[in-house]
């Protein structure tokens, strides 16, 4: 072998060992595709999605679809060939890592956020529902986060409603804050809360703030909650995460407390994040959800309006149909699921 041939020989097998390591490299990148979708007026595991005790529920027909987006996962690597084939087909998208998953994040943390993210529209969407059916639902300051090292640990507990201060009722968590700032260090405050359905009172110490050590502070964070009387939960797989099926929990839940059928035994799915307020938020991922959607034979997506922009151009099977709160989306379906009416019907 003549030392050109070698060298033609050694160039090729290093040229092969290059491209095979480039093309099963992980790459910054990660997929978007349709993911399943969930009815969550049916029932997982033998039981219903979506438990309501405590008030008079009514019988419902047609499905609710939540749906979802299968994405990379935190832990997991995509290569070249995986992310061009993704770019290429339809319903599917490339998005750089950084922007679906924060640096510096472990695969645990991500996970860990996601399911506070689903807890939250969880609740957010009971309040919303129970709202917009005419429902009394009160405002308290609520516990969101309790300090290891502060005098409230093993006393309070986040999700606790703040319903009194020394024996003065507190509406706000301003209220809350104001009262033990006038207290002052090193006293003792007695406080009032509501855990679930039982109302306990506990004494805790003031101790200095870690930004001020002249403010008083029991070592908790006070944020905003709601006390209502019907007992609500959820049985939704534990894979799904985040705060995009909030429209759709807090439509199982009004269809369910109030006698008006909404989707007259068709299919509806949608997406959207839902405030206790009733506002309809933007998502991730709508054009795969819409091919997820269609894919389960909904007749009617709905689509936050924040999301309109990101399916110009989109042609579905399903009537798609903008909403900007739950109201909107109650006011829609009887419009949406009758196909001999279109007029008036919000569309993006």
């Amino acid at each position: 072998m003549t030392r050109q041939t070698w060298t033609a020989v050694v160039s090729s097998v290093v040229f092969i060992a290059l491209a095979a390591v480039l093309a099963f490299a992980p790459i910054p990148f990660i997929s978007w595709t349709p993911g399943a979708t969930y009815d969550v007026l049916g029932t997982s595991d033998g039981q219903p999605v979506v438990k309501i005790d405590g008030i008079k529920t009514y019988d419902t027909t047609g499905q609710l679809r939540l749906t979802t987006v299968s994405q990379t996962r935190a832990d997991a690597g995509l290569s070249l060939p995986e992310a061009l084939f993704d770019y290429v087909m339809p319903h599917r998208d490339v998005l750089p890592r950084d922007v679906v998953y924060a640096p510096g994040k472990s695969a645990s943390q991500v996970a860990d956020e996601e399911k506070s993210l689903m807890s939250t529209a969880q609740f957010d969407a009971v309040v919303a529902a129970l709202r917009a059916a005419g429902q009394p639902v009160q405002e308290l300051p609520m516990v969101t986060a309790v300090r290891v090292s502060g005098p409230s640990n093993n006393k309070l507990q986040p999700g606790d409603l703040i319903l009194m201060v020394d024996n003065v009722s507190v509406s706000t968590s301003d209220d809350v804050v104001a009262r033990i700032k006038d207290k002052g260090v090193g006293q003792k405050v007695l406080i009032q809360v509501q855990r679930q359905n039982t109302r306990i009172s506990v004494t805790i110490d003031t101790v200095g703030s870690a930004t001020d050590g002249r403010v008083a502070t029991i070592g908790v964070t006070v944020g905003t909650g709601y006390s209502y009387a019907p007992s609500v939960s959820f049985s939704i797989n534990p894979d799904i995460g985040g705060g995009s099926g909030g429209l759709m929990m807090a439509l199982a839940v009004y269809d369910k407390i109030t006698p008006v059928d909404l989707l007259a035994g068709q299919i509806v799915a949608g997406t959207g994040t839902m405030s206790a307020t009733g506002d309809v938020g933007a998502i991730g991922g709508i054009q795969e959800k819409i091919a997820g959607a269609e894919a389960a034979k909904a007749k009617v997506f709905l689509v936050p309006a924040a999301n309109c922009k990101d399916i110009v151009g989109v042609t579905s099977s399903m009537r798609l149909v903008k909403v900007s709160t739950l109201k909107d989306a109650i006011g829609a379906l009887p419009l949406a699921l009758n196909p001999t009416t279109g007029q008036g019907l919000p569309t993006c």
